[in-house]
């Protein structure tokens, strides 16, 4: 439960939201009991009543149907309230966790796989989602609807409250907290056998056709099969878990009816109550139960709420890549990047980058050829400072950058990986990534740079477009531009562009290089890639291999 009070001040910032969303459930539980109490004494009352002579029917039945109608609108207030809160909590969440991670992107890289990683920034941060929804939300108002219950039957029926009390605590408190217990293991393991299934489909579909070429798709179809299977055992220990807590509710329940039921028929034989509101009080403290049932199904997934927020909470503990600055020092407003005796690599009799000499001057751009794991996208790292050099010095207009602020830093100098993805929203949604103030004109004019102004400007809803989950409804080249007009839209006047056609055909990779002279004039580029580039395209080119650049 540590590592999900480390959570509590983004639940904490939603409160009002929570406290209006404990107050309807409170209201739709309460609703519901007094609408089971009062039916039932309406019935009977009215039954007892020969020809219903002197008996009010039209008092009680509009209160019935003022409670159902109470009892609806304050559900549907509850839901809505609720999750709204809710979402926005893991939306905080989520933005939280990337913070936390952003610094540590090469300890990330080194000690998680891609489906893990995957695993703690989707799946294991939606996991939480039961934290107040679905555990502590029902508990809560269960407990009040059960003390106002409570306090009901010690003033009309004072035999019964003991018993109701007794079992109505146990089946709020007790069957939970003994359920978290035993459902912490199951669940720890639900959300490990969950990781391990992202992981193995993400490393069957990404690795597909070297699965076909060495005629290994077998082997990895068994491996997803018996993580499935893991995954399925899991959960069934954790539903195992949850039938007995349940059960066990139920067993209460009807300890608490005869409980009530018991010391009730003694009172109506003494004349002590009428049948009316025995009947009444039975099924009000039927309808009290109403809560505690939903909240063992919720509690049963407590288990992994807690060890997701293990997992999320590890990535803040993974030593940071590079530490920020104590006193953090200015970029001064324009200047040449430079290298000088740069190194980098856990092996020192061979490292990745053996003493590197570099230097991009203003409006200057650069490609460094080389083939795949040479160190090309290692050297960009360094360069934003996702990576630290083992020796040697970077320095932007004669400033060190491990004595700038990363925030500053990466405000001059932007990034464009391989595999920088469109996201699911709108084209200005992803656009405004680079710049989130940007006004309509900026937009347009990026992807006029770009040469995708024409196409977003056919789409039905222009810049409003929406784009789909990884921008399936974009062609491979109109997905690069538009990644690449979010680029242009930073103000950094240093762009580094790690294979920016990778998986484009030849030719629309030739028409991307013919527009990045005009797309990127006035801008200072450094291009690593292994394509063919066509003439113009840059101003020299450098090749790095074994851990140096030389000229070609």
């Amino acid at each position: 439960m540590k590592a999900i009070r480390r959570f509590a001040p983004l639940f904490l910032a939603r409160r009002s939201q929570f406290l209006a969303a404990l107050l309807l459930s409170l209201a739709t539980l309460l609703a519901g009991a007094a609408l089971l109490a009062l039916s039932g004494w309406f019935l009977t009352a009215a039954f007892l009543t020969t020809a219903a002579l002197g008996f009010n029917l039209f008092g009680p039945s509009s209160a019935v149907r003022g409670l159902s109608l109470l009892r609806i609108l304050s559900r549907y207030g509850e839901k809505l309230v609720g999750h709204d809160a809710t979402l926005r909590v893991l939306s905080d969440i989520r933005a939280h966790v990337f913070r936390e991670a952003m610094p540590r992107f090469a300890a990330l890289r080194r000690d998680l796989t891609r489906g893990d990683l995957v695993q703690r920034l989707t799946g294991d941060v939606e996991a939480l989602d039961v934290v107040f929804l679905l555990a502590v939300g029902p508990m809560v108002t269960g407990l009040c609807a059960g003390g106002l219950t409570f306090a009901v039957l010690l003033f009309t029926l004072p035999g019964a409250a003991p018993s109701y009390g007794a079992a109505f605590l146990a089946a709020t408190v007790l069957v939970p907290l003994a359920l978290a217990r035993a459902a912490r293991a199951p669940g720890a393991a639900t959300i490990a056998a969950a990781a391990r299934l992202r992981e193995a489909a993400l490393d069957t579909i990404e690795g597909q056709a070297d699965l076909r070429l060495f005629a290994a798709m077998g082997a990895a179809r068994q491996r997803f099969a018996e993580r499935a299977d893991a995954l399925g055992r899991a959960r069934r220990a954790l539903a195992a878990r949850s039938a007995l807590a349940t059960a066990a509710i139920h067993t209460l329940s009807g300890a608490a009816l005869i409980g009530t039921l018991l010391p009730g028929l003694a009172a109506l034989q003494r004349g002590a109550i009428g049948a009316p509101l025995l009947v009444g009080l039975t099924l009000a403290v039927l309808g009290s139960f109403e809560a505690v049932a939903g909240t063992v199904r919720s509690v049963a997934r407590l288990g992994a709420s807690v060890a997701a927020a293990e997992r999320l909470d590890a990535l803040s503990r993974l030593s940071p890549g590079a530490p920020e600055p104590v006193a953090p020092v200015p970029l001064p407003e324009a200047g040449a990047l430079s290298l000088r005796g740069v190194r980098f690599g856990h092996r020192a009799e061979r490292p990745i980058l053996a003493g590197l000499d570099l230097d991009l001057h203003l409006g200057e751009r650069i490609a460094i050829e080389g083939p795949s794991g040479c160190g090309k996208s290692t050297l960009l790292s360094l360069l934003v400072r996702l990576e630290v050099p083992t020796a040697g010095r970077i320095a932007i207009g004669g400033q060190a950058i491990e004595r700038v602020a990363s925030a500053e830093l990466r405000r001059r100098v932007m990034l464009l990986e391989q595999d920088a993805p469109v996201f699911l929203g709108t084209v200005a949604d992803n656009l405004r990534i680079g710049r989130p103030d940007a006004d309509e004109d900026a937009l347009w004019e990026a992807l006029d740079r770009a040469r995708l102004a024409d196409f977003v400007a056919s789409l039905p809803a222009g810049l409003e477009t929406w784009l789909g989950e990884g921008g399936r409804t974009l062609s491979v080249g109109q997905a690069r531009r538009l990644v690449l007009a979010r680029a242009l839209l930073s103000p950094a006047a240093i762009l580094l562009l790690d294979e920016p056609t990778s998986g484009l055909d030849p030719e629309t990779e030739s028409a991307f290089f013919r527009d990045l002279p005009k797309a990127l004039a006035g801008r200072s580029v450094l291009l690593a890639t292994h394509a063919r580039l066509p003439a113009g395209v840059v101003d020299r080119v450098l090749r790095l291999d074994q851990g140096r650049l030389t000229p070609l």
